[in-house]
């Protein structure tokens, strides 16, 4: 998210800040090029924070605790993961309202799809009872290959509708959108890509105010 947004990656502070300093959340973050955007950007002392984390009490909650500082600024807060089951993904999930699930529809990313479904199991016992899941995201999909679609009929069946109507396809301009620092709406908003994420948003939009989807 930070590069992808055109911000510049600092050696110290940004993310690390919430994690270990959450006076300093506020002036960590970034305005964007994008009218009402910000971004707390990553810096390079965030690749440290798992093995920092496991030393500190109440490990997991140390996000929810800076958000409750800036929380009251803004509509919505995006917290983008890296794809592992470590204390990173378990603060946010313990910070978070809901949860978006990007997979891509390959037999790899079903175990994956798997541990994370645990981890927010695990999550709503502990610590966020109210956690819901937004939603099953195929990324990269490609409809009529024989093993994506396989894969996405087999998240299907184990997950009902949770899976969101909505995919991201495989597209170039997605990938050239974050070299040059921006969003793909903003990018290439004619392209595929850019429609499949207006949908998605749409979508999002369209389950704010209904029933948590807490099923696994």
């Amino acid at each position: 998210a930070t590069s992808g947004l055109g911000c510049d990656r600092p050696r110290t502070g940004g993310t690390h800040n919430l994690l270990f300093a959450p006076d300093r959340t506020a002036a960590s973050l970034v305005h964007t090029t994008i009218e009402g955007l910000d971004v707390c950007p990553t810096s390079r002392q965030l690749g440290g924070a798992e093995n920092e984390l496991a030393h500190v009490p109440e490990r997991e909650l140390r996000l929810r605790r800076a958000l409750e500082v800036v929380s009251p600024r803004y509509d919505y807060i995006l917290l983008d993961c890296p794809p592992s089951v470590g204390l990173l993904p378990r603060n946010a999930l313990a910070a978070a309202d809901a949860v978006l699930i990007p997979i891509q529809c390959e037999y790899y990313a079903m175990e994956g799809l798997a541990q994370m479904l645990d981890l927010i199991r695990q999550a709503r016992d502990h610590h966020n009872p109210t956690l819901a899941i937004l939603g099953i995201l195929f990324t990269m999909y490609q409809p009529g290959l024989a093993y994506a679609d396989e894969v996405a009929a087999e998240v299907r069946y184990h997950c009902g509708d949770q899976v969101c109507r909505t995919y991201i396809p495989r597209d170039t301009l997605l990938s050239e959108a974050p070299s040059h620092g921006r969003p793909i709406v903003d990018y290439a908003p004619r392209s595929l890509g850019a429609a499949s994420y207006i949908e998605l948003t749409k979508e999002v939009l369209e389950h704010e105010n209904q029933p948590s989807r807490q099923g696994t």
